[in-house]
């Protein structure tokens, strides 16, 4: 019932997230490579992980459900203009780094390959 979130990509990626987080706001360490690029190649498996969980709580076909590769895309399109266009337009916050959907994209394709598979115990893929 909780098969993304036992998923070891999914387990990886979220933890070396909260663990660069932990280092950087609370201690004050910054690990340059992966302050620019890593959070970004972690995002994609941790976003879409918890999406697909959450819709496999709800959707009727369960621990079967995966995502179409359009859907995958269209939320990895959606990531990118936000973070990558419209938030640093508005925000001097942001930065706008090409390499950073370079990121994403790698993680959207590790999540395809990966994550976006049925529950172990399912024996078919309803897609959603």
């Amino acid at each position: 019932m909780m098969g993304i979130f036992k998923n070891q990509i999914f387990i990886f990626a979220s933890i070396t997230f909260w663990i660069n987080q932990y280092l950087e706001k609370a201690l004050g360490i910054v690990v340059p490579v992966y302050h620019s690029y890593g959070d970004d190649l972690m995002a994609m498996p941790v976003v879409f992980g918890i999406c697909l969980q959450l819709m496999r709580w709800w959707h009727p076909n369960g621990e079967e459900l995966t995502f179409t590769t359009r859907q995958v895309v269209v939320g990895l399109v959606y990531f990118s203009l936000v973070f990558e266009v419209l938030l640093p337009f508005k925000s001097t916050t942001y930065t706008a780094d090409p390499l950073d959907v370079v990121c994403y994209v790698i993680g959207t394709l590790v999540f395809l390959k990966f994550m976006n598979k049925p529950a172990p115990q399912s024996k078919k893929s309803q897609v959603l």
